[in-house]
């Protein structure tokens, strides 16, 4: 039974406190969602989200079930427990409001009112401000939804349609977490029409990784990055 559930409509953001031992589960309502995500220790937001140590700790390029969020402090922020997409670009960061207006063009709320052109970027730093982060605080996200390939010269190609209507993917929270997220397209997307879609989020309680949970188990170095995490909580 959900604890609480909502809708973040296309190109905004949203912010909570995802508690240690509770899922976040993120649903893609029309098909080629984009959800970038910044996570950080709720406790202690100086320790956040660590890309190059996720992926290099895992020997992976994208995130899917059974693979785990690491901090810059070698704990394991959050689990991805279920999944029916795939895929998850952990590369490809997000827009700011240059990006979005070379790519789209400008419209502003005063002519456009809600159809006015969002930018992650900003939504973030909006958000961020009420936890007092800033702009300093920004790293990379997860963008879930979102596949970027990677070919063998380096090049990145956003993937389309990866993601259908119905898709959805489950985050447990290692720890206590500070989640922001926003639903801009995605800074390779091809589209040249300024078109973010919505997901449903919804939160539920599960409880921590047991010894035989397999986030813990997909990798050596997860079974380290867990005893890392519960000793802090000890």
């Amino acid at each position: 039974m959900p604890l609480w559930e909502d809708t973040i409509q296309g190109g905004a953001s949203w912010s909570l406190l995802l508690r240690r031992g509770n899922v976040l589960r993120l649903e893609d309502v029309e098909g080629g969602a984009n959800v970038a995500t910044l996570l950080y220790n709720w406790d202690c937001p100086v320790e956040r989200y660590n890309m190059p140590d996720t992926l290099k700790a895992q020997h992976i390029a994208h995130l899917t079930s059974g693979f785990v969020l690491y901090s810059d402090m070698g704990r394991i922020l959050a689990s991805i427990t279920n999944d029916s997409c795939g895929w998850h670009d952990p590369l490809g960061g997000f827009n700011d409001a240059a990006a979005v207006a070379a790519k789209y063009g400008v419209a502003t709320y005063q002519e456009h009112r809600n159809a006015w052109h969002r930018n992650p970027q900003d939504n973030f730093l909006a958000e961020a401000a009420k936890y007092g982060l800033g702009a300093r605080d920004l790293g990379a996200t997860v963008n879930f939804f979102s596949k970027v390939r990677v070919e063998d010269d380096g090049s990145m190609h956003f993937v389309p349609g990866n993601s259908q209507p119905g898709d959805f993917v489950e985050i447990r929270a290692e720890m206590n977490l500070l989640v922001i997220m926003d639903t801009g397209q995605h800074p390779l997307d091809e589209n040249p029409v300024y078109a973010p879609k919505p997901i449903n989020f919804s939160i539920s309680r599960a409880g921590v990784a047991g010894p035989d949970d397999p986030c813990r188990l997909s990798r050596p170095e997860n079974a380290r990055g867990f005893i890392n995490t519960e000793r802090y909580f000890l």
